[in-house]
């Protein structure tokens, strides 16, 4: 095929794994590294979850799905399918998207030539440094991407060799969020504070109930909203009534268009324990939103304190609290932090540039031009 200015590109035969059935914001990820490998004129083969949702999202693409359904990482029901495949389906990449996707590299046949195996690691939890580790990395795999500075620095910690590496941020679809360079970041008379998350504990919605606590006792009138689904939902609503939150903060169970909710607020907040990179925080970027966030992993890298919002101390509500408080108090601030946060989403931050990074890093394990 000849690419763009008449240079000839090689079209590869890639096999993404990811035997997810529902698994947050990486499911995104897959979807619009999918589209973008698709538009461009190769081949994808898609082994996932039969009932799960990127299963189901992916229909209208132009690959092949198959299903694949592992229960754990010592599920090896599915290896002699999956070699099989891999053998027969003459793959330039076999891109592994999740950690029980990598545990399954352990048992497929590895040559000096193809497939190219690279796996993606988007969690900041940090390996352990082990051999597994090593021969997870270091050998069983090509090439490794990681999702923010964080998570890199921690591979190289527990043993990964750096040069197999290449930092490849999450990205967002710009067009799905409203916003004007901020026009439409303008906070209310009575502010909304928005939170979208999972409801697990490493998400730390019990510090954003604190803060909204603590600002309630002073008087400050905010109205809450708090979207997402998940184990703790009727702990922190018990935690919510404790803290006389009843009238003014709502749990809005799961949201599945996040622009329409990141339209109802004013100022969003993720106050996370741990956070890979934080696409919820980017989404709320590119909506124009200021954002508060825990200076944890990867959202130190996505949200520049004091420019698109404020950094704050994970676990500590009084933090929180006082960041929301300036930005409800003072609607200029807000707008330019919701402005600069757009434009630094919009122009680091994109699907189409996370894919075509991982693209480039295709060619790149295989020796060859685009």
């Amino acid at each position: 095929m000849t690419a763009r200015g008449g240079v000839e590109r090689r079209v590869l035969k890639i096999l993404h794994v990811d035997p997810e059935r529902n698994w947050g914001g990486g499911e995104a990820q897959v979807l619009g590294l999918l589209a973008y490998l698709a538009s461009r004129g190769h081949g994808n083969d898609l082994l996932t979850h039969p009932d799960g949702r990127l299963f189901a999202a992916t229909a209208s693409l132009d690959i092949r799905r198959f299903p694949l359904i592992v229960r754990n990482d010592l599920d090896l029901r599915a290896i002699p399918s999956l070699r099989r495949r891999i053998a027969e389906g003459a793959y330039d990449i076999v891109h592994l998207h999740t950690k029980r996707a990598h545990a399954l590299s352990l048992w497929l046949s590895r040559s000096n030539r193809l497939p190219k195996y690279v796996v993606t690691r988007r969690m900041d939890y940090a390996e352990s440094k082990s051999w597994y580790t090593r021969c997870l990395y270091n050998r069983r795999v090509d090439g490794v991407v990681a999702i923010s500075q964080n998570i890199l620095d921690g591979l190289v910690a527990a043993g990964v060799e750096r040069q197999r590496i290449r930092l490849i941020h999450s990205g967002i679809d710009p067009s799905r969020f409203a916003g004007d360079d901020g026009a439409e970041g303008a906070v209310n008379d009575m502010p909304t504070v928005g939170c979208l998350a999972v409801l697990e504990e490493r998400k730390g919605i019990e510090f954003l109930l604190e803060a909204a606590g603590q600002l309630r006792s002073q008087g400050v009138r905010l109205n809450w909203l708090i979207g997402g689904a998940g184990a703790l939902r009727e702990k922190l609503a018990s935690q919510s009534q404790a803290l006389g939150l009843g009238d003014c903060l709502k749990f809005m169970g799961f949201v599945a268009k996040p622009e329409e909710f990141l339209r109802a607020i004013d100022i969003f907040v993720m106050p996370s324990l741990f956070e890979g990179l934080g696409v919820a925080a980017l989404e709320a970027m590119a909506a124009g939103k200021p954002v508060v966030a825990s200076r944890v992993g990867g959202l130190a890298e996505s949200v520049i304190d004091g420019e698109t919002g404020f950094l704050v101390a994970p676990r500590d509500g009084k933090a929180i609290a006082a960041a929301v408080l300036k930005l409800a108090n003072d609607a200029p601030l807000a707008r330019r932090m919701g402005a600069q946060g757009r434009h630094r989403a919009l122009e680091n931050f994109t699907l189409t540039r996370m894919a075509a990074r991982n693209e480039a890093f295709y060619y790149e394990l295989l020796g060859t031009d685009r």
